[in-house]
């Protein structure tokens, strides 16, 4: 039996001002996307929908629900919080059309509070082998809109940009 001083009170963590850019991610909200598959190819469009909700104040849940390019649906789920120890937003993603679980780390918000920069280590999509690292930034265009970028880092070097997806808001 453990002794009063062995013991400690859980406390649950608080939001912190990092936090709020997660509200701005919660509700209902319509999405169109492209991927870019290849330099001699056309972008591949899909729609979809997704559902954000926050757990606690403390991470945004995102529930989407969209085409596959060539065809069928695909469900993913990602999460994103900000972890005041390491200063810095955390997250991951999976879906379900794929098997590697990406983790964030090391993101950022710009100084406007409307911008949120993430980094992950994924699969090699341009035809290179092993893994390499990936840079999503979502941007506020407005309170009802907003935009992700995915973009993988080129073995030689440099940022390419993959994909991109235009969310608008249908309800809050």
């Amino acid at each position: 039996m453990a002794t009063e001083t062995q013991q400690q009170e859980f406390k649950p963590e608080v939001p912190q001002k990092e936090h709020e850019f997660l509200k701005k991610l919660a509700g209902n909200w319509q999405v169109e996307s492209e991927c870019f598959m290849g330099p001699d190819q056309p972008p591949s469009r899909s729609v979809g929908r997704e559902r954000v909700r926050l757990l606690g104040g403390l991470w945004a849940v995102c529930e989407m629900e969209g085409e596959v390019p060539g065809g069928g649906v695909a469900q993913n789920l990602l999460t994103i919080g900000y972890d005041p120890q390491k200063k810095c937003y955390v997250g991951s993603f999976v879906s379900s059309v794929m098997t590697h679980q990406w983790v964030y780390e090391n993101g950022s918000l710009n100084a406007e509070g409307d911008t949120l920069t993430l980094y992950a280590e994924g699969p090699n999509m341009c035809g290179g082998s092993g893994m390499t690292k990936f840079k999503d930034v979502i941007e506020f265009k407005s309170e009802n809109e907003r935009t992700l970028t995915g973009n993988m880092l080129r073995d030689e070097g440099g940022w390419q940009q993959i994909m991109t997806a235009t969310y608008r808001r249908v309800s809050k």
